[in-house]
């Protein structure tokens, strides 16, 4: 009972993610929201692969280039973008576009691992996009080919993209390194190249005028959104294996809308409403095979 109860939080926690993101980034600069956030949740993710594990895991020639490329792709790239998007638009709609990261994820793991797809599946990856696209164009379709999409959509869709090339390489990665120890280290790397952009942000002129709500968001996308979450999704998949954790991904962008009505006072429009149905809905067939540990770390 007590693993299924920090599955339901960690849903929570990556919801609040959007909520926090969106507060934060109305005073602070992408990337030192990015920097600051990673920068906590590196050294709180290092001492726990060190207690957890026993030591820090050395890597091996051929993980390093990977490694490194997890950290400016899902972490360093990924977060910037995440940010300058959520400036922009609604915590709700970033949350139901993230939401479909896995469907990609399958589609380009069919395309380039060869894997095995369903009709089912299939059919789950078609009614998401269609949700997707409902959410994105606010209901009104012909916004996606008349290009009357704004820079936020773009910004977020390309956090999936992102996302999407981390899974596959962490994919590779975590068949020698665990799933910590790979968050772990892409972390630090993605804060050291956060750095210097933050620093030309001006993230040490500024971080001294910060008020205590901004310290608060960062502080919780640090230690709730990443570190926390992490760990206890790992501990579900751990005891009830990737499927049945995975299932609770789904809740996320639920919390998220709900959050960011409660919070922020966003609108649940219809089109929010039938293209989150849509959204969650496919993910859900599309993931109906143990798929789930390939995007299993999936944070927000």
């Amino acid at each position: 009972m007590k693993i299924y109860v920090k599955l339901v939080l960690t849903a929570l926690f990556w919801g609040g993610t959007f909520v926090a993101g969106k507060v934060v980034a109305r005073n602070v600069g992408p990337f030192s929201i990015s920097f600051l956030r990673f920068a906590i949740a590196s050294t709180l993710l290092l001492f726990l692969t060190w207690k957890i594990e026993g030591r820090l895991p050395r890597l091996k020639k051929h993980q390093i280039l990977h490694i490194i490329l997890l950290g400016l792709i899902g972490i360093a790239t990924y977060n910037v973008l995440f940010y300058k998007g959520l400036k922009m638009i609604e915590a709700s709609r970033a949350s139901l576009i993230i939401a479909t990261c896995p469907i990609f994820i399958t589609v380009c793991s069919v395309l380039f691992l060869k894997e095995k797809i369903t009709p089912l599946n299939i059919l789950g990856i078609i009614i998401s996009v269609c949700g997707a696209s409902i959410v994105i164009s606010k209901g009104d379709l012909r916004q996606i080919f008349d290009g009357g999409l704004g820079r936020g959509e773009l910004y977020i869709f390309c956090c999936v993209l992102c996302w999407v090339t981390y899974s596959l390489i962490g994919k590779s990665v975590m068949k020698n390194l665990s799933p910590l120890a790979s968050v772990s280290y892409s972390s630090v790397v993605g804060t050291v190249a956060l750095f210097l952009p933050a620093c030309f942000e001006g993230l040490i002129r500024n971080i001294s005028h910060q008020s205590l709500t901004d310290w608060g968001c960062i502080s919780y996308l640090g230690v709730f959104g990443t570190v926390i979450g992490f760990v206890w999704y790992y501990q579900g998949v751990e005891h009830l294996g990737p499927t049945k954790a995975g299932l609770f991904i789904n809740f996320v962008p639920i919390f998220a809308i709900l959050s960011a009505f409660l919070i922020l006072h966003e609108p649940i429009t219809v089109s929010l409403a039938i293209g989150g149905v849509l959204v969650i809905s496919g993910v859900y067939l599309t993931n109906r095979r143990s798929r789930s540990s390939i995007w299993a770390k999936n944070l927000k």
